[in-house]
């Protein structure tokens, strides 16, 4: 098993983290991360779009960049390429987030070990909306 699909870092995450940053959520029915965001949110999850359009999706409101949010959040989900997408792990250790979940096809070893070493869980590769029913409560 990969580091970074421990199925104990999958469930603390799905099951303790309660507000969801989207990296790359805009009001496009058509990516992946507007279906995402309304599964986590029917799962009682608050979902917070970034994206540089800082679009209102779902009935929320967006923002620009991560250090924008006015709030804690608990996991920081991104749906960039690979190689965009190890500076928002780094963004999500700024802010105090306690995860970051990188969505499928997206992994970078070294945004891994530096948001590990920072004290955050982190999981690769995987969708939340695949894995609730196996780790999900």
């Amino acid at each position: 098993m990969e580091p970074w699909a421990r199925p104990e870092d999958i469930r603390w995450i799905l099951e303790n983290c309660q507000t969801w940053a989207i990296v790359g959520l805009s009001d496009n029915p058509g990516r992946a991360a507007h279906g995402v965001a309304r599964f986590l949110q029917q799962k009682g999850k608050r979902i917070v779009p970034v994206h540089p359009s800082a679009q209102t999706v779902w009935g929320e409101q967006g923002y620009a960049t991560l250090a924008d949010i006015p709030f804690a959040v608990d996991c920081v989900d991104v749906f960039r390429r690979s190689s965009q997408a190890g500076q928002f792990a780094d963004e999500a250790a700024q802010i105090g987030a306690k995860a970051v979940w990188f969505q499928l096809d997206v992994i970078d070893d070294e945004a891994f070990t530096r948001a590990t070493e920072a004290g955050l869980r982190m999981v690769m590769d995987r969708c939340p909306a695949i894995e609730w029913p196996r780790h999900g409560s």
